[in-house]
Formats: C-alpha cells, structure tokens, sequence
C-alpha cells in the first residue's frame, strides 16, 4: 500500500480558492485572510512576497507559530440514486476534525542587492471521516498532510523594485479508505502512501510611492504523479496492484496594492487566481485489468471532474494602535472551483465569507507575540435530481473551518 493515495486526496485538499489550501502560514496572514502579499513586514515575507525581502530591515528575522484548525461536520439531507429505479434515503454527517499546522520563516541579512530566506509550512491538509453508510462507499477516510520547505532569493533593482523567487519542495502522505458493505456494495479500497514533487514561486513588488505598494506572485502548477500499490475487494475477492495517478496542484496568480495613511494605517486588496481548470478528471492506471471485472466500474473509470479557475478576493486592514500593538482584520469572499455535476463526499464544497482578527505585541525592539483567528464559513447548497453525476440528490451543510494562530518573531 504506498503511493496512490493523493488521488482526490490532493485534489481536495490543495486547492483554495474553494477547498482546504491554507494560505495562511503566518501570524499577519491569518489576521488579514490572506490579504498579505504586498505590505509584507517580516519574516513570512519569505513565503509571501520574497521580493519584498529587498525592503526590509538589514537585520535576520524569524518567526515560528501554530495554527490549530478546527473543521466543523458537513452535513448532507437527501438521497443517493444508483440508477432511476435506487434511491435511497441517505442523511449523514462527517465527524469534526482538529488539526495542528505548524509554520516557519527566515530572512538572512542582505548581501548587497541580494537576500535570501526560507520558509517551512503546512499550506495544506485534509481529514475527513464518514460514518454514515452511503458516504463511506467513497468517503470513509480521507487524509492528507502536506509539507513544503521554500527556499527563495530577492533581487533590488532599484530602491524602488525587486523581484525574486525560489523552489517549491512538497512531501506528502495521505490514506484513503472506502467501504459499501453496509450499502448493499461489497467495494473495499485501502490506499496509502507518500511523494515528494517539486515547483517554482515568482514575485515582483513596486513602490511608486512611500505609502503605495503593487505586487504581483505566482507559484506554478505541479502535476503530482503517484506510483505505488492499491489495495481493492469485492465480496471475497481481494488483491493488490500496482499503480498510479497524476494529479495537478494548479498554478496561482496573486495581484496586490496596498496604501499606507500617517505610517499606522494600511489597507490591502489582494486577488487570487487559482488555475483548477487542469483538473479534468480523476484517472487511475493499473498493471492489469481489475478482477472480477465489475471493480473497474468503481475504481478505474475516469472521474470527470471539470473544475473551473477560481477567484478569491482580499482586504485586510493593519492598523498601529500603538507603538507597541498592531491590530488586524479581514473580508473575503472565496469561490469554489467544484461544479455541482462533480461534487462529492469527499469535498462537498461551495463558495466561502472569510472574517479575520488578530493582535500583535511589540515585547522589546527584538521580539514579538500575537494571536490570530479566522472564520471560514461554507454557504449550504443542494443538487437537483439529474444534476450530479454521482446520484447525490438534496442539501449539504455545514462544514468551513475555524483557525487559531499563535506565533513568535524575533529580529536579530
């Protein structure tokens, strides 16, 4: 049982604009929802805008913290219909699921034009368990844990512009697991594993004025590609095949502006551009043919998927209180890349309002504190019958996430 496991995993679980991607990995990011890639003033600048390491202080810089992610039930009112004729009454309810992501940035001091940084972050993650009998036939358990280490280089240009980028190096694991025993559908599929994938991430950053900043980054796609071995039943049949699936995590475009008012109010708008339009289906690849054959049906027919480039839209505020506190707060509005004719148990997502807070505390000139939270809410939606290609008929709930984040950062 090694690698297949991102399938839907990965496809679920890194996507965000819509989804469960975590942009967030820092304390100002949680507190401003995102809205954190032009007005970038620390060591997350690292991971957020590696240009803008060109204007900061001389002096290194480093923050750690934690986020504790807690992801409420979806819940699901209606039925599943197998053919025009099986329908059958299919209320359930995913478990709640809490989850700690650690994050790490570094910003080394400059070398004349040049400065480098890493960052170490969790940018995204999914658990998600159905107990419920008709979920379980393809959702009992999916997980995902993501690592990604990013080392990246800034370039000033002039004291006006820079540029940068660097390496996007992801490790991932995951397990999933379907059962339909209990529905009549003696399918069984036991998958885990892990891969290690490699990208890219671009900045630039214009300061036109003192108070005015214009940026723009792009991390590029990654197409994941899982070789291993799955693990399929059906009835008293089981067996074991080699196997793989090719998976994209989509390329994302970030655009920002931020303004600046008497050096202790900032605003920030920031537009994400998430390309999920190279997910068009969920195709698995076997050394032979399944047995008995009905297995194909379930486990090695493409999926279609047909998702669609997403949107989500940013303004966060940062406002000096004091010499010694910042206060933090956001909007915004996520959609979701998912149409309703592929929607299924895995992510039952819709489009997302975001709220953030957060407080930062000055201690001395070398060390700072804070906490952040977000609110993540899931507007409910509901599929007609015809409408979904998976036979999911009636009304999904729930779900969305809450985030808590504390962090340290000390200047040196």
């Amino acid at each position: 049982m090694k690698k297949i496991i991102l399938l839907s995993l990965t496809t679920s679980s890194l996507l965000l604009a819509g989804g469960y991607k975590i942009p967030e990995q820092s304390l100002n990011s949680m507190a401003l929802g995102g809205a954190y890639v032009a007005h970038t003033t620390g060591a997350d600048t690292a991971y957020f805008n590696p240009a803008n390491m060109a204007f900061l202080s001389e002096n290194q810089m480093m923050e750690a913290g934690l986020t504790l992610a807690h992801l409420p039930s979806n819940t699901f009112e209606g039925v599943q219909a197998f053919s025009q004729t099986e329908l059958y009454t299919a209320n359930g309810k995913s478990e709640t699921e809490n989850l700690l992501m650690p994050f790490l940035h570094y910003v080394a001091k400059p070398i004349g034009d040049l400065r480098w940084g890493a960052s170490l972050t969790v940018p995204g993650g999914l658990t998600k368990h159905w107990e419920t009998p008709f979920q379980k036939l393809s959702a009992e358990e999916f997980t995902l844990k993501v690592i990604e280490f990013n080392p990246v280089v800034s370039y000033k240009v002039t004291d006006d512009f820079a540029i940068g980028g660097g390496a996007r190096i992801i490790y991932s694991e995951g397990v999933v697991k379907s059962d339909g025993i209990e529905v009549g559908k003696p399918i069984i599929r036991d998958m885990k594993g892990d891969t290690v994938e490699y990208g890219y991430n671009l900045a630039m950053s214009y300061k036109p004025t003192e108070d005015i900043n214009l940026a723009a980054t792009y991390r590029s796609n990654i197409d994941l590609k899982e070789e291993g071995q799955a693990n399929l039943a059906m009835a008293n049949i089981a067996n074991q095949y080699d196997a793989d699936v090719t998976v994209p995590l989509p390329a994302a475009l970030n655009l920002a502006i931020s303004k600046t008012w008497l050096d202790r109010f900032t605003l920030e708008f920031n537009y994400e551009r998430t390309y999920w339009s190279s997910y068009e289906s969920l195709d698995f690849n076997y050394n032979t043919i399944l047995q008995p054959l009905s297995l194909n049906t379930y486990f090695n027919d493409p999926k279609p998927r047909n998702w669609e480039d997403s949107n989500t839209y940013r303004l966060g505020a940062t406002i000096d209180v004091t010499d010694k506190m910042t206060f933090m707060m956001a909007l915004a509005k996520d959609e979701t890349p998912a149409p309703k004719e592929t929607v299924s148990y895995e992510l039952p997502d819709s489009d997302a309002e975001i709220f953030a807070m957060g407080i930062r505390i000055q201690a001395n000139d070398n060390l700072a504190y804070g906490l952040a939270f977000l609110h993540d809410s899931k507007e409910p939606f509901s599929l007609a019958a015809k409408e979904n290609e998976g036979g999911i008929i009636g009304t999904f709930g729930g779900g969305g996430a809450n985030l808590l984040t504390a962090s340290v950062a000390y200047e040196f």
